[in-house]
């Protein structure tokens, strides 16, 4: 074989390599391509190893058939109150003709674009401001609604549109957000007037709680007091009723108690009773001895004689017996000094002053 045949060999095998390799397309997945023959859309390519003609097919589109995300500038929209607003959108669209997308709009991202400026203008204009920032899930299900229906023919379905921020003018934001202050400090105010209100409640009723408790409390403590002093008498009655005391007895313990009546530091007027003489010669003739040569009474042989089991009465030999007299004769004595300091006291104090009841003493 001459040289000029081994280079004429060579360049129709690479000629006929390239032609191989032109004839062989390889289509990533999630992607779509558009094969026109002669200026003609013939078929559209699949994900995969795929064969054309070459010189003859030629890829007029790709297309990326996963979910898309298109955001839009801020459009100015009039409000029904007349404010403008400007509203940015999110757009979440995904191919599903991609010979519709190629064939049946120019541009489909322009076109989706103009088409959501002049929803929202619709949409947005029979509302006014306040609704328009409350209203967000209407506003995106309208516009998806919409734009659904408008891109359906161009292969195109819009998954979802989101409103991403709706600015209004600086002054209405001023003046909302002078609304929101009035509005949580009146929220506060009326929290703070019923925690007050709660709070002044629970004291009165912890008061009035306390002052039933301590009432109880003062009720039971007097009627314990009384019961005890109600026993405390009982006893003493029932002692001298179980004693048999007699009138000198009780003459005698009320001498004992006179000192006391001068003992307080504002006194300085009191009354000596009637019976007091009385009481003085009840206790003389209860501890006086017998007359010579007198006769005993049948009460003294009964004293003289007393019953088993009964207390011993005091003799005239008895050593107990004059312990008694000398204490009778100092009551005595205290209680005629106390009379006196009183009467002096008195006529100090007043001039001469009669005391009731009180006997003269010949």
């Amino acid at each position: 074989m001459t040289p000029a045949m081994e280079i004429l060999f060579i360049v129709l095998a690479v000629i006929v390599v390239l032609g191989v390799v032109s004839t062989v397309r390889i289509v990533p997945q999630a992607r779509a391509y558009n094969i026109e023959r002669f200026g003609r859309y013939m078929r559209t390519l699949q994900p995969g190893l795929n064969f054309i003609i070459p010189g003859v097919d030629r890829v007029n589109t790709k297309f990326d058939l996963r979910e898309q995300v298109f955001s839009s500038r801020p459009q100015p929209v009039i409000t029904e109150d007349n404010l403008v607003v400007n509203i940015d959108t999110v757009l979440y669209y995904q191919i599903t003709d991609p010979r519709a997308a190629a064939y049946e709009v120019a541009n489909y991202l322009q076109a989706i674009d103009q088409l959501t400026v002049t929803t929202l203008r619709n949409v947005i204009g029979g509302m006014d401001l306040e609704r328009t920032l409350t209203s967000r899930e209407d506003i995106n299900s309208r516009l998806r609604g919409v734009l659904d229906e408008a891109t359906g023919k161009w292969g195109i379905r819009v998954n979802r549109v989101e409103i991403k921020a709706i600015d209004p003018p600086p002054s209405i934001k001023e003046a909302m957000e002078k609304q929101m202050r009035a509005e949580r400090d009146k929220r506060a105010t009326i929290l703070h007037a019923e925690g007050e209100r709660q709070s002044r409640i629970l004291t009165a009723e912890g008061a009035r709680q306390q002052a039933i408790l301590e009432a109880q409390g003062q009720q039971q403590a007097a009627i314990l007091r009384a019961d005890g002093e109600a026993k405390a008498i009982e006893r003493v009655f029932q002692a001298v009723h179980a004693n048999n005391a007699d009138s000198k007895l009780l003459a005698y313990k009320y001498l004992e108690t006179l000192p006391t009546l001068a003992n307080g530091e504002g006194n300085t007027f009191w009354v000596i009773p009637g019976e007091l003489t009385q009481a003085i010669q009840n206790v003389s003739r209860a501890f006086a001895p017998a007359a010579d040569g007198e006769a005993a009474t049948p009460r003294a042989e009964e004293d003289a004689a007393p019953e088993e089991g009964a207390t011993p009465q005091l003799t005239s030999g008895d050593p107990v017996r004059g312990e008694a007299l000398r204490a009778a004769d100092h009551a005595a004595d205290l209680a005629a000094e106390a009379v006196a300091e009183a009467k002096a006291e008195a006529e100090a104090a007043a001039g001469p002053i009669g005391f009731p009841g009180q006997r003269e003493e010949a």
